[in-house]
């Protein structure tokens, strides 16, 4: 996932530079307005099958408790499970904006990092 992520930032990137290099103006005549960068906490995160048991692990035991089973919405149960596997890393890179529906999740690697490198 991280080298899609790379990928379609590097695809925008070059459409950016290519559209302010043209002086790209649309059929209103305003310019185009800037992407926004969204920044979080990074952690690094390898994608072993040892790391990947572990996470599975406390992923499947979080799934099974009670109050996150019970969340209507999608996005409700990955925002209870992930506080679940780690309240600390769920407020270091979630809590100040939680994922919302229909949201692709970019914070999930170092999400994933953070808690290999806590436990």
């Amino acid at each position: 996932m991280s080298r899609l992520y790379y990928i379609l930032a590097a695809i925008i990137a070059l459409k950016m530079v290519l559209c302010a290099s043209q002086n790209y103006k649309d059929n209103t005549n305003k310019s185009p307005s800037k992407a926004a960068t969204f920044h979080f906490p990074e952690y690094a995160y390898k994608e072993t099958s040892k790391n990947e048991i572990i996470y599975h692990d406390f992923e499947l035991a979080c799934s099974q408790n009670s109050l996150c089973g019970n969340n209507p919405s999608m996005v409700s149960k990955l925002n209870c499970l992930r506080k679940c596997i780690s309240h600390s890393c769920y407020q270091d890179i979630y809590a100040f904006d939680e994922l919302e529906d229909g949201e692709i999740d970019v914070r999930m690697n170092s999400f994933k990092g953070c808690v290999i490198q806590r436990m």
